[in-house]
């Protein structure tokens, strides 16, 4: 009994093994007739001077999208299939926790808000306007610190601008 038993686990671990890599997500639901898109600069109406993060964000986007879904980067927005614009709406650096004997700052949060919108130029409909936020918190004071918060902000809204891109269709 002991022997089928063995036998059984063998079974149902070969088989296991065997499947392993017959199955492929590519985390995509985009329509088949939407092979590419384009993706101008994003836009800074923060009124906060962080421009640099324009290009940051948008080559974060291109990066994203190329290697991981089937949509194809064009830099022609007369050609592209899909549409995706965006624009820096908001970025706020603001104390987060406050020391008890100074009530100075320990921590910031920075708050950055970015609107997307998405249009599906072959059939000439809009597929999403949406906005989409990041937040990180670093130690007061801190430059670099400050930078690297800033740098994961994007990090997170250029996740969740691709997550919205691939899975809502």
């Amino acid at each position: 009994m002991l022997k089928e038993g063995v036998a059984g686990f063998l079974f149902l671990m070969l088989v296991a093994v065997s499947l392993q890599g017959c199955y492929s997500f590519t985390g995509s639901s985009i329509p088949p007739h939407l092979k590419t898109i384009a993706i101008p600069v994003i836009d800074d109406r923060s009124g906060a001077g962080i421009a640099q993060f324009r290009s940051e964000l948008t080559r974060g986007l291109v990066d994203k999208i190329e290697s991981q879904s089937p949509l194809r980067f064009t830099p022609s927005m007369a050609s592209a299939d899909a549409l995706l614009e965006g624009a820096i709406i908001s970025f706020s650096d603001t104390p987060s926790q406050l020391s008890s004997k100074t009530e100075r700052a320990l921590t910031n949060r920075i708050s950055l808000i970015v609107q997307v919108t998405m249009t599906d130029r072959v059939k000439k409909k809009l597929f999403f306007t949406q906005s989409f936020v990041g937040i990180a918190d670093y130690y007061a004071g801190n430059y670099v610190a400050q930078q690297e918060a800033v740098r994961y902000c994007v990090a997170q809204i250029i996740d969740e601008i691709f997550d919205r891109v691939v899975s809502g269709w």
